[in-house]
């Protein structure tokens, strides 16, 4: 890999909670999140519902506005960018949403939605109808899908409707935000593949959030661990697939469904066994937030937040069994 292409550095997103007359509390989706992403490779993000995945995905672009942190593009401060410099953010880092319906116009063709942002960004397109042929034909549709609407499309076509309109912008960083998560697993694997093709021959750069570990380990080369706003293990996908460090990991890890009866009785009786439910991001426990339901809790667990630590090359953990307390 190569150096970089983002670099995130303690981001937050505090979403206030607003009373009669002032706000009574925050919201503290992602608090304090830190990592990068190295140019052509594909970072995953992964953990429960709710955990912040797809807040930390939208503050990186800017979707919605950071509460506090830097964004670090290509050598430029994403926080700060306006005017024709937030344009050209905009061109360069896209995102593909994870409900493709709720992202396509429902008034517009096919040939409508792909041409908008083309002709937004200024892009001279000698033929307009013979470039969005072969971007249609680059994600399996062809001419016949021109000028239909997205309620005459499946699911999955939807999604390749969504990552054609991508393409026409040729960004170099792109979210993907669960994009396949509601489409058939036939439909997923032929998406994912069509992503990971498409990565190879024009050297994209991912941002993959989902909260399905076995696609998150297909498609990424690093991936991070989120619980309640914050990342409590970075590493490379094997890696952490193979030795899970934080006793959350552990715990995802453990519930993976497996096809064989004999082999699932038998997991079922190591798998790790975590109490209780996520606490409140308004009211997030002192210390490790995990600490509530960790079977490993110490007291200093309890009393001192634990920091993000390199404990094999390149695979970092927050957890005070492996820290210096």
């Amino acid at each position: 890999m190569s150096e970089p292409i983002l670099k995130v550095e303690n981001l937050k997103k505090y979403f206030p909670i607003r009373g009669l007359l002032r706000t009574v509390g925050y919201v503290k989706a992602v608090d304090g999140v830190s990592f990068e992403i190295n140019k052509g490779e594909t970072f995953g993000l992964v953990g429960e519902s709710g955990c912040g995945k797809t807040t930390t995905g939208r503050t990186i672009l800017r979707l919605i506005e950071p509460t506090d942190g830097n964004i670090t593009f290509e050598g430029k401060d994403v926080t700060r960018l306006k005017g024709e410099e937030m344009k050209w953010f905009r061109r360069k880092a896209q995102i593909m949403f994870q409900d493709p319906y709720s992202s396509l116009n429902p008034r517009q063709t096919v040939f409508e939605i792909i041409m908008e942002p083309v002709r937004f960004h200024g892009i001279e397109v000698d033929d307009p109808e013979e470039f969005v042929i072969k971007l249609l034909e680059s994600v399996g549709l062809n001419e016949m899908h021109l000028y239909r609407y997205p309620h005459e499309f499946s699911g999955g076509q939807r999604q390749r409707i969504a990552l054609a309109r991508l393409l026409a912008l040729k960004p170099e960083f792109i979210v993907l935000d669960e994009p396949t998560s509601a489409l058939d697993v036939s439909v997923q694997a032929t998406i994912l593949n069509m992503m990971k093709e498409l990565q190879r021959e024009h050297g994209f750069t991912y941002l993959f959030i989902s909260h399905d570990l076995g696609v998150v380990k297909y498609m990424s080369h690093r991936m991070g661990v989120m619980y309640l706003g914050k990342l409590v293990e970075v590493g490379p996908a094997d890696k952490v697939f193979e030795n899970p460090l934080h006793p959350y990991t552990k715990f995802l890890l453990s519930a993976i469904p497996v096809p064989d009866p004999e082999l699932a009785r038998e997991l079922k009786k190591q798998r790790m066994k975590v109490e209780g439910e996520p606490p409140s991001p308004i009211n997030p426990p002192a210390g490790c937030r995990f600490h509530p339901r960790c079977p490993f809790v110490k007291d200093v667990c309890r009393r001192e937040e634990p920091p993000l630590v390199e404990v094999e090359k390149d695979h970092y953990v927050a957890c005070w069994l492996y820290a210096k307390s």
